[in-house]
């Protein structure tokens, strides 16, 4: 009778401890990582989307800057050939892999962007600027995206890493600090932009 009663006030104590441990706030935590990085998948997709029907409405206006529109549509096709899973969050190779090849798509952009600077008409074409529109709509969205998915990253880091809850993470989860989005080192220089014999 005294270890059945013994074994009754353990398990109170053990299941407060647990709770003590936070161990319920690190898969809601991991689940709001994956969340984020679903959202800004999502928009990494509607870019890459848009990317193509601008290539081609600016294809019948500018057709001596083939140069600009193949660099996109080839930054375009790696960025989408890198892909990243919720399971990957954790390894910082392979989240570098994917931000490096969506950096490449950004630098890419810009000049395609540019080019209604040097063609009068494209400005005045509805379909180009309603792409133009969508894609800095895009951009902006994407910028936002990751600076939600680095604040759930930090918290979930946070979590794991702090006492008591490191404990129960590590023991029952296994968990591992989850890997932020960082600029591309390409994204501290401007690009540079030159359309020479452009008319």
């Amino acid at each position: 009778m005294t270890k059945f009663r013994r074994f009754g006030l353990l398990v109170p104590l053990v299941a407060l401890s647990l709770g003590g441990c936070g161990i319920n706030s690190v898969p809601t935590a991991e689940e709001r990582v994956n969340a984020k990085w679903g959202d800004l998948q999502a928009d990494y997709q509607r870019r890459a989307d848009l990317i193509p029907n601008l290539v081609n409405t600016v294809k019948g206006y500018a057709q001596q800057e083939k140069s600009v529109l193949t660099e996109v549509t080839e930054a375009r096709a790696s960025a989408t050939r890198v892909t990243l899973s919720a399971n990957d969050l954790s390894d910082p190779a392979k989240v570098q892999a994917f931000n490096e090849a969506q950096g490449r798509l950004t630098q890419a952009i810009i000049p395609l962007q540019r080019l209604q600077e040097a063609y009068p008409d494209l400005k005045s074409n509805a379909n180009f600027m309603a792409l133009q529109d969508q894609l800095e709509g895009t951009e902006n969205r994407i910028e936002i995206a990751r600076r939600d998915y680095n604040e759930s990253v930090r918290q979930y880091n946070t979590l794991v890493r702090t006492f008591p809850t490191a404990i129960g993470a590590k023991v029952f989860y296994g968990a591992k600090p989850k890997v932020p989005f960082e600029a591309a080192a390409a994204a501290q220089n401007a690009p540079s932009v030159n359309f020479g014999n452009a008319s």
